[in-house]
């Protein structure tokens, strides 16, 4: 080997240590990254983002990075246009079968917006219209989510179909209505059989599985009717306060640790930060509120039912702006008090009561689980 390396001149010795150390630096950087995208933030760097929902059932919707960035527009036009915030899951996943969040059109607005395709240019347009959309099928559908689903592919065709044979959402409806509408429109050359087992049907006009395939994207229950669940009713026998009981455990007993909470040994040992602690305390009331691995501000606040601040009731989490929008979230205890694990306390009970600071920061959004 001594040999061997005389014979190699200096220089591609030089430059051979310098790509090994530079090789090593990659993936020691790699292994930091990993870990602090482990933490609690909103980045979305991982390859499939899991985003809660909830008011339709509990569930978890597997979206990519580029679909995940436009939950807050989602959610914007969700609140606009009066549609419950729970479906933005039900909706990602929607976008993740349409365009997996690329190009300028995401959610495929355009034939709805103005009867051809390609005319909505700006993301933030299709996101409008899509949302307006959905809502409008949604209600017609009876809040059928499979039929609305499938009426977004099909158009509000379909759902007149439906409705003279049965009322709800089946394959087998979903399949016929596509071979009558393509043997009206198969001389016109432009359909053709998106996927290959509906070519046996003749069952080539739009996406006859559509409704199954957004499905896939989405993991959980959903309502029979599709509605959002009714809300657990505040007061001292609600869910919340039951798991606000729970976490009084750790009050004055733990310290806040950004990250924490997402592992069983940091549970056991009392390390949280607001969401983690949030989480589990509603876990041991038998309320899933996704993984422990992934729960943020951010995943939560899309969960349960929206509730005026106005009526908010013990039980209910509440969400506060401090370094970002919903920073921080805790368990409302009733009398401007509240529960939750606070970066200067850890776990403890605080006031929100006018003039403090946790009353200015309070921005109004409560949801109840």
């Amino acid at each position: 080997m001594h040999i061997v390396l005389q014979l190699i001149p200096k220089k591609y010795l030089i430059g051979g240590v310098l790509a090994l150390v530079g090789l090593i630096g990659l993936v020691l950087m790699g292994a930091v990254i990993t870990l602090v995208g482990g933490l609690e933030s909103d980045s979305g760097q991982e390859d499939v983002t899991i985003i809660e929902g909830g008011g339709i059932g509990a569930g978890t919707a597997n979206v990519s990075p580029q679909v995940q960035q436009y939950q807050p527009l989602l959610e914007k036009y969700a609140s606009k246009h009066g549609l419950d915030p729970s479906y933005v899951p039900i909706m990602m996943a929607l976008m993740m079968q349409e365009s997996a969040g690329r190009g300028n059109d995401p959610m495929q607005s355009s034939e709805s917006y103005c009867g051809e395709v390609g005319c909505i240019t700006s993301p933030e347009l299709s996101i409008d219209q899509g949302v307006s959309h959905f809502k409008s099928v949604l209600q017609k559908s009876n809040y059928d989510i499979k039929l609305t689903l499938q009426s977004y592919n099909f158009g509000p065709g379909f759902i007149n179909f439906v409705m003279k044979n049965g009322g709800h959402y089946t394959k087998e409806l979903a399949i016929q209505f596509s071979q009558q509408q393509y043997q009206k429109l198969k001389h016109t050359g432009i359909y053709r059989c998106v996927r290959q087992e509906m070519v046996p049907y003749g069952a080539c006009y739009g996406d006859a599985a559509y409704s199954d395939a957004v499905l896939k994207y989405y993991t959980g229950t959903i309502t029979v009717d599709g509605k959002p669940t009714t809300p657990v009713s505040g007061g001292n026998g609600s869910k919340g306060m039951a798991a606000a009981e729970k976490g009084m455990r750790f009050v004055n007993k733990t310290k806040y640790v950004f990250g924490g909470g997402r592992n069983p040994a940091d549970i056991a040992a009392g390390r949280f930060d607001c969401s983690s602690f949030v989480r589990w305390a509603f876990e041991q009331v038998g309320v899933n509120l996704g993984p422990m691995t992934s729960v943020t501000t951010d995943t939560l606040k899309v969960q349960g039912q929206t509730i005026n601040s106005k009526d908010m009731q013990p039980g209910d989490v509440i969400f506060f702006d401090t370094y970002k929008i919903d920073g921080h979230v805790a368990i409302y205890l009733g009398n401007n008090q509240f529960i939750g694990d606070q970066s200067s306390t850890g776990v403890a009970i605080a006031s929100m009561a006018p003039g403090t600071y946790w009353s200015k920061v309070f921005n109004g959004r409560v949801k109840r689980f």
